[in-house]
């Protein structure tokens, strides 16, 4: 009898012990919860502006694809060699918010050897004509596809939720992509307009970030610092490869140059990928 009460007063104990700690997982579950919608519904404003900027060059995006287009379809090689590097900069940019449409992403920006080859279209595939074939001859019909695939795109942009997580990841991303792709040289390949590439997914990240740095120096001065004087070192790389208001092709660049570049944007993308901070609890 002793050892039945004892047991029963053993399982009872368990029977409390366990339901303490279920009860503090739930709380704290909906603690994480609940400071997790705070951080997001503090940083509204800010993914507001975000989606304005993105709509914004998105916007451009259209425009200068239309003039780039014509060209094409109306034989003016020149003019399209001059259009095509400056266009793609609104897309690089926006790259955060073009790449959430993953159908989208490959048909506008495809490089040769992503999609198979019957398949393959877009910017890149008009580019290998303009520079490699140095013609518009037969690529008015990817044109055409082109114009239309960047009108659907502007369409769908405007059905994004943005969210803090995809600007925070969305950032570091355009930086890794310059680092580990951009700058071998090999999305651009024809033209060796990489250049305005690297500087549009910079220009686009630091967006990001100066849309952020409020929240992040309240939470880190010291860390908001580094960034800011890590981008101001990358611009002042890309500024000594200015060419009057455009950029060197990117095969004029010496071997230090492109290191001292690609060293600078590692250097950038390190602090930046702690920006997360701006979502975590005080």
């Amino acid at each position: 009898m002793k050892w039945a009460k004892v047991s029963g007063i053993l399982l009872f104990s368990s029977s409390l012990l366990f339901g303490c700690s279920q009860s503090e997982q739930t709380a704290s579950k909906a603690e994480k919860k609940e400071t997790s919608q705070t951080a997001t519904d503090s940083l509204k404003g800010v993914t507001d502006q975000y989606r304005e900027y993105a709509i914004g060059e998105m916007e451009e995006f259209v425009k200068k694809t239309e003039a780039f287009t014509n060209a094409v379809k109306n034989g003016n090689i020149e003019q399209a060699k001059a259009l095509y590097a400056p266009a793609r900069m609104h897309y690089e940019r926006a790259e955060p918010i073009a790449e959430v449409f993953g159908e989208l992403d490959p048909k506008i920006d495809a490089r040769d050897g992503d999609v198979p080859e019957a398949e393959w279209g877009g910017y890149h595939r008009i580019e290998k004509g303009l520079w490699e074939e140095n013609t518009t001859k037969g690529y008015e019909s990817y044109a055409e596809q082109l114009m239309k695939d960047v009108n659907l795109l502007r369409a769908k942009v405007e059905t994004v939720e943005v969210t803090p997580d995809l600007l925070i990841t969305g950032a570091v991303d355009l930086l890794n992509e310059v680092s580990t792709s951009k700058v071998t040289g090999e999305e651009d390949r024809y033209s060796h307009t990489d250049l305005y590439d690297f500087a549009a997914n910079v220009e686009g990240a630091e967006k990001i970030f100066q849309l952020l740095k409020p929240e992040l120096k309240k939470k880190d001065q010291e860390l908001s610092k580094e960034i800011q004087s890590r981008f101001d070192e990358v611009y002042r790389l890309l500024d000594s490869h200015k060419q009057g208001e455009g950029y060197k092709l990117y095969t004029d660049l010496s071997q230090e140059e492109v290191k001292a570049l690609s060293q600078a944007i590692d250097a950038l993308a390190e602090p930046l990928s702690q920006l997360g901070k701006v979502t975590e609890a005080e």
